[in-house]
């Protein structure tokens, strides 16, 4: 996994990650606002219109957070240090790079940074 061309290729991924994620939330966001912008007058489609809403922010959330993780794995790219799990230093698997590639844990660890599944609430 150390090997520069390793190293390289996995920077490139995360490159491309960055510039598609970036986009994504902006994307996201957007959709957010405009769904406010567009609130017809009646209550009925202002709720729709607020749920769509705040759909679409949750999920400019979720990206801009994925982006957060992503620009770190390219500053552990710059240190040298990316490929290493954070908890002991030891390699994170190949096949865990190549499915989350920003990912600082290695299996054994992963389960420390596991989030907390937030509570969806439910409206009619």
């Amino acid at each position: 996994m150390d090997t520069p061309e390793n190293v390289e290729h996995y920077k490139a991924r995360l490159l491309e990650l960055e510039t598609s994620m970036s986009a994504r939330a902006e994307r996201a966001m957007a959709a957010g606002k405009g769904e406010f912008i567009d609130i017809a007058h009646d209550s009925g489609d202002a709720s729709v219109a607020n749920e769509v809403a705040a759909e679409k922010f949750t999920e400019a959330e979720i990206d801009s957070n994925t982006l957060s993780l992503i620009r770190a794995a390219l500053g552990r790219v710059s240190d040298g240090t990316f490929g290493k799990c954070v908890v002991d230093g030891g390699a994170i698997e190949a096949k865990r790079l190549d499915a989350v590639p920003w990912t600082p844990y290695c299996l054994r660890h992963a389960d420390l940074a596991a989030p907390v599944p937030k509570a969806r609430r439910v409206t009619l």
